[in-house]
């Protein structure tokens, strides 16, 4: 009887992807959610898929594409596509000198703003936010910062992200010593609480001011119904996008974002010759682009 292992082998040395397979993959990918995947990276997206023409029985990559256009395929099968073609590498104070930016005074001027108005209300967007360690993360900065105050505020998160099966893991709020790995042990021991086997549980009372939900930054329905943001972070998302996508995305953050709002983006990730709409501000180590309004 042949293992399932010998299968899978077979399958990797007889299944290859064309070129016209490749282009309708990658057409109906982009089309769907905006992620862009050029001609060298072909392979990474074959390799990737072998597991899924498996699983489904398929035979060639052209009949997986047809599968996906299928009424049969259906949204099921568009979730496990997006969960293969995105990476979901993070961790907890990922970044740390964008965080000291919103911990060493932008935060407090974005508060001061909202008390000359008499509100106490502050939106903060996650867009991308993976497995959660980047909301939870901010949330963490914010009772950091405020302490008993935390209560007096209504300060919301919203965190969204592709894939379904993502944001089930941040729900869960489960995490291992790795995705802990650049969190201050003091941190770790004030928020989280150790289940075993080297994981983690966070906090509820940091969950509670967190809300997920699942966005496809190519859809501007979606992306209109998002509540208006004090500040947005994307970090690390437009790298999967080629520049007419990314500008389309900075676009609809530019909407989102109330006057004088900002917007974090990956610390490698510039809006040069994207976007002229925002004022970059510069600190040590950092760059945050404000709304001006």
């Amino acid at each position: 009887m042949t293992s399932s292992f010998t299968k899978s082998i077979t399958l990797r040395k007889q299944v290859t992807m064309d070129d016209v397979e490749f282009g309708h993959l990658r057409d109906f990918i982009y089309e769907k959610c905006g992620i862009y995947i050029p001609d060298n990276r072909k392979y990474l997206l074959e390799n990737r898929l072998l597991n899924r023409l498996r699983f489904l029985g398929l035979r060639t990559f052209g009949e997986y594409f047809y599968f996906l256009k299928s009424d049969q395929g259906g949204k099921t099968e568009l979730q496990a596509l997006f969960e293969v073609i995105t990476t979901n590498e993070t961790s907890f104070y990922r970044n740390p000198a964008q965080l000291k930016v919103l911990e060493n005074g932008l935060l407090k001027s974005v508060m001061d703003e909202q008390l000359k108005k008499g509100s106490r209300d502050i939106h903060i967007w996650s867009a991308g936010c993976s497995t959660g360690e980047e909301p939870y993360t901010l949330e963490i900065i914010l009772h950091e910062i405020l302490k008993a105050q935390r209560s007096l505020w209504n300060i919301t998160i919203m965190a969204g992200d592709l894939s379904e099966a993502v944001l089930a893991s941040a729900a869960r709020g489960e995490y291992t010593e790795y995705a802990l790995r650049t969190t201050p042990k003091a941190i770790i021991a004030r928020y989280f609480t150790p289940i075993g086997n080297g994981r983690y549980l966070i906090n509820p009372a940091i969950k509670k001011h967190i809300f997920f939900h699942q966005i496809n930054l190519n859809d501007r329905a979606q992306l209109r119904n998002i509540r208006r943001s004090h500040i947005i972070f994307c970090r690390n998302v437009l790298i999967y996008f080629d520049e007419a996508m990314k500008k389309r995305v900075i676009s609809s953050f530019y909407d989102n974002l109330l006057p004088g709002g900002y917007l974090f983006i990956g610390h490698s990730e510039s809006l040069h010759n994207i976007s002229r709409v925002f004022k970059p501000i510069h600190y040590p180590s950092a760059i945050v682009y404000r709304k001006e309004g």
